[in-house]
């Protein structure tokens, strides 16, 4: 193993430009860590509000004039090289799912509890798309016990969450209705949707009122009165994501849903390592079959982190070390 390695930094907050490769020493990993060879890294919208510093309240928390975690990268499948000190329940050589910072790297050191293991039929690539993503997904439906029956709306269905979502519910035995662009609407009803709307051809309010039980916004642009009437009694709204305010993002949002008369919950995401180990059993029996809109080689994870910039994917954007892609 050679003594530096390559990872995906940047020194100001800007486009993927900003994301430049540096040669950095490998790390070593230390009591409760793991060392990992990088095989896949999957790419979240959080990925890009760091890089971009959006909304503003980011910067004041991770660095005013620059990231202080300058690394990009959070979700990650790899190959374990080496254990730190009382690591016990993974050994060298054993494939492993989870989450860590600055994971866009040849190598990565993450927490042992923040790591599940991978069985050897699900691949890395789609491995790496379960732990951000996919926690999300099962939070936002146990938060609104969504389960055989269940009228389901998501509202923004087309990306990564919105996609996982779709086809957990409709696992659960829910019927989906769900919102996109064009483009993701065979998507989603491959995935599982019963039926999709084009979001430029359809207005929320438009839909039938009192119908779901659970309303999911992750597009973050419907009015909270229309989510509010397309709940049936007893119904939830989630809401998940939306841009929003430059400065204050989705927040301003989440307040006026506290003081507007209804029932919502706002979702901030949690990775569980016990999550993402039934979402790896999920995938590993066919049931969980996470959309990979494009993947990229390591060498091109600036290209990769502009693809999802652009806002237009399709499920997820995966990156996966070099060579992978033709083995």
């Amino acid at each position: 193993m050679t003594d530096t390695m390559t990872v995906w930094r940047q020194r100001r907050y800007g486009s993927a430009d900003a994301v430049r490769p540096e040669t950095v020493p490998v790390p070593a990993p230390r009591a409760g860590e793991v060392l990992l060879q990088t095989d896949a890294v999957a790419l979240n919208s959080g990925d890009i509000h760091l890089m971009r510093g959006e909304p503003g309240l980011v910067r004041v928390a991770l660095g005013l004039r620059g990231p202080r975690i300058r690394g990009r990268g959070m979700d990650v499948a790899g190959t374990v090289l080496a254990v730190g000190d009382g690591v016990t329940e993974f050994a060298v050589g054993g494939a492993v799912v989870g989450s860590g910072r600055e994971t866009l790297a040849d190598r990565v050191v993450v927490s042992a509890k923040r790591l599940t293991r991978l069985p050897e039929t699900v691949a890395p690539a789609i491995a790496a798309t379960l732990p951000i993503a996919g926690n999300t997904a099962v939070q936002t439906l146990d938060a609104c016990r969504v389960g055989s029956g269940a009228r389901v709306l998501i509202a923004g269905a087309g990306g990564g969450v919105g996609t996982f979502l779709v086809q957990l519910a409709a696992d659960r035995g829910a019927e989906v209705w769900a919102t996109c662009g064009e483009r993701a609407r065979p998507v989603l009803e491959r995935l599982g949707a019963a039926r999709t709307f084009d979001y430029r051809a359809l207005e929320l309010s438009d839909l039938p009122r009192g119908r779901f039980d659970a309303v999911v916004d992750i597009a973050g642009e419907p009015p909270l009165t229309v989510l509010r009437d397309l709940l049936a009694p007893g119904g939830t709204a989630a809401l998940v994501g939306g841009d929003g305010h430059p400065f204050f993002g989705p927040f301003g949002r989440i307040l006026r849903s506290a003081v507007t008369r209804g029932r919502f919950r706002p979702i901030t995401a949690v990775t569980r390592t016990e999550t993402t180990a039934q979402l790896v059993e999920l995938a590993a029996s066919g049931r969980l079959t996470p959309h990979l809109e494009r993947t990229f080689p390591l060498s091109q994870a600036q290209a990769a982190l502009a693809y999802v910039e652009a806002g237009r994917t399709v499920g997820k954007v995966v990156v996966v070390r070099d060579g992978l892609l033709d083995a």
